[in-house]
């Protein structure tokens, strides 16, 4: 799929024609994920086979925390969050975040978040809403509060297709999904406050979900997993833990993503997990086996995560002609009233001439 990335002023005056899409990016992950985020939403989307010219704006929201050499580099690439008040997409992306605050609402971002969730639902054709953003939108929306889990969701699980949705088409019965999460979304709740559960896992919960308010507003989707991430990035973020384990961050050594790494190295995590508990130093983390764990990775999901994004995009494209078509017809049938007003005055004018040249005979 043709994709023009937003990335200079000079975008800006960029004019959109025929089947052209345009999504904005609110990307809120830490500085470390912040570059492979934007990678795996860009990979994902060019992944896809909708033939739509796809045009993407980044976006940042400025009371995510930040180092000052990121924030700097942001702003020569990413649009500030203020400028998405003036704008009109046919899609949004939200990125989720790690979480620093134990109640959502405590988080700095979060009086920004939940303008989105509003500006969105008015200004969009659908939104998506990952992980910690999807957490926020349906507790500032509904007041669902997420509920932290007892250990973290973290791994790749097979996930049941539970309903005919035009973000499930050819998805098959069952989808792999990664899920990298500390907390999660009652079930009950969000089907008593009437948003419709689309894939599900035994061992990790809701997976996709979605909602929409009436036919004129945006078709909201949540995702608690992660579909756009990389075969490596579960093992980045596993690894990041191991090294809070030996900094002495966290207390305890963190699980192995479930359903991740193959049995052939399950014997070198072992390894290194035992030398890890008897010897707790920041050094080690250099010995992590790194390249080895690489090497046995495959990203098996990235096929029905493609399939995903392909159906929003088609979605969004849908809508966006039958939207053209509509003003063409109501277009077509307001000049056809003004002919039909005009015709009588036209008659009459006629027939005055008539008179006026009989006359003159």
């Amino acid at each position: 799929m043709p994709l023009l990335l937003d990335t200079a002023r000079s975008c800006r005056t960029v004019e959109l024609r025929g089947n052209a899409i345009s999504i904005g990016l609110v990307n809120n992950m830490p500085d470390a994920a912040l570059e492979a985020t934007e990678r795996q939403f860009v990979d994902l989307i060019r992944a896809t086979t909708a033939k739509a010219v796809v045009y993407l704006k980044l976006f940042s929201i400025p009371e995510v925390p930040r180092a000052d050499n990121v924030r700097r580099a942001l702003a020569g690439r990413y649009r500030d969050i203020s400028e998405l008040w003036d704008t009109r997409l046919d899609g949004l992306i939200v990125t989720g975040t790690e979480p620093r605050a134990e109640r959502l609402s405590d988080e700095p971002y979060w009086t920004t978040l939940s303008n989105i969730v509003d500006w969105a639902r008015e200004n969009t054709t659908s939104t998506i809403f990952s992980c910690l953003a999807a957490h926020a939108a349906v507790l500032h929306a509904d007041g669902i509060e997420r509920r932290p889990l007892v250990q973290k969701c973290f791994g790749v699980f097979d996930c049941d297709v539970l309903a005919a949705h035009a973000l499930t088409k050819d998805l098959g019965p069952r989808l792999l999904v990664p899920h990298s999460r500390y907390n999660d979304l009652p079930e009950q709740a969000l089907v008593a406050s009437g948003y419709r559960v689309l894939t599900r896992s035994d061992a990790a919960g809701v997976d996709l979900f979605a909602r929409q308010e009436g036919d004129h507003r945006s078709l909201f989707l949540f995702l608690q997993g992660h579909p756009e991430y990389e075969a490596g990035t579960l093992l980045r973020e596993y690894r990041r833990d191991v090294a809070r384990f030996l900094r002495g961050e966290r207390e305890h050594y963190p699980t192995d993503p479930l359903g991740y790494f193959g049995d052939a190295v399950e014997k070198i995590l072992s390894e290194f997990r035992a030398r890890a508990s008897r010897n707790r130093s920041e050094d080690l983390i250099a010995d992590f086996p790194m390249s080895i764990l690489e090497a046995s990775l495959e990203g098996r999901w990235r096929g029905s995560a493609a399939n995903i994004y392909e159906n929003w995009l088609c979605y969004l494209s849908r809508r966006k002609t039958v939207g053209r078509a509509k003003i063409l017809n109501d277009t077509a049938v307001r000049r056809g009233a003004w002919r039909s007003r005009r015709r009588p005055t036209a008659d009459l004018d006629l027939r005055v001439l008539h008179f006026i040249w009989r006359t003159a005979l």
